[in-house]
């Protein structure tokens, strides 16, 4: 890990975003003569810090730390998410054909994708597949895993669009959110405007509990369009009977556990 790099990206990141130190100082929580020791080179941020400088810029934090990075790609009026951070404008990938390419990223792939996802050599690595009569826009196609958002089963293929402007997100609406603690999810989002600056993401099925992200910890947002399976989905009489299983089953442990007191 490179300081100079480091100091340097750091630099030219709050320049592209048009902020002085002191504005950039402030959205990190730290004072401003600090800030001026990274970019100077006379001081290195503590692992936690670079992690929120790569979240606030919209980078990896690989990115951040090892490739100096050409602020002359940077697109002007760019949209912004709910905390006003710039996200990046997608590269498109195309076969010999000049038809647009949709990358995979396979559940074994997920932790990577982490890292490399605002790496176009990386995503240029994963595999792509053009699909005929497909609407037009920024597509991924990411594996899920798990019953949480039964009907659609285990192993099906997401297929989603990337959301640019975070504004526009809907409430109920199922969106493939990249988080940095939670990894890839597939979930309903809830309270798209926070005022406390999370989403609450909620699963299909009631057997899983609601979760809130920060929105600092989110990397990325996929708005869902299709997805494909090799299973059919799950019919609704079968998810109904399941989430009465997971009930009765809760109820039957509350009981134990009441018993178990009185016992006691």
């Amino acid at each position: 890990m490179s300081v100079t790099c480091i100091s340097q990206n750091i630099r030219n990141l709050r320049r592209r975003e048009g902020w002085t130190q002191e504005e950039l100082a402030q959205r990190m929580g730290i004072k401003r003569s600090l800030l001026g020791a990274y970019e100077e080179g006379r001081a290195e941020p503590r692992a936690e810090l670079l992690l929120k400088f790569a979240n606030l810029f919209g980078i990896s934090l690989e990115q951040l730390i090892t490739l100096p990075i050409d602020t002359r790609n940077f697109t002007p009026g760019a949209p912004t998410d709910l905390q006003g951070r710039k996200l990046r404008v997608l590269s498109i990938l195309v076969n010999e054909n000049q038809e647009e390419l949709i990358p995979l990223v396979p559940a074994r792939a997920a932790a990577g994708y982490l890292n490399g996802y605002a790496d176009p050599e990386y995503i240029e690595k994963l595999p792509g597949f053009h699909l005929p009569n497909f609407p037009q826009g920024t597509f991924r196609a990411f594996e899920i895993l798990g019953d949480s958002m039964l009907p659609i089963p285990s192993g099906s293929i997401i297929f989603a669009e990337y959301v640019q402007d975070w504004t526009t997100l809907r409430d109920q609406h199922t969106y493939i959110v990249v988080t940095v603690s939670e990894g890839i999810v597939f979930k309903r989002i809830y309270n798209r405007i926070p005022e406390n600056n999370t989403l609450l993401l909620r699963s299909d099925n009631p057997a899983y509990q609601d979760f809130e992200v920060h929105i600092r910890d989110i990397l990325e947002i996929w708005k869902f369009k299709a997805f494909l399976s090799s299973e059919p989905p799950a019919r609704e009489d079968s998810v109904r009977q399941l989430t009465d299983m997971v009930m009765d089953l809760q109820r039957s442990v509350q009981v134990l556990r009441e018993k178990t007191i009185r016992d006691d």
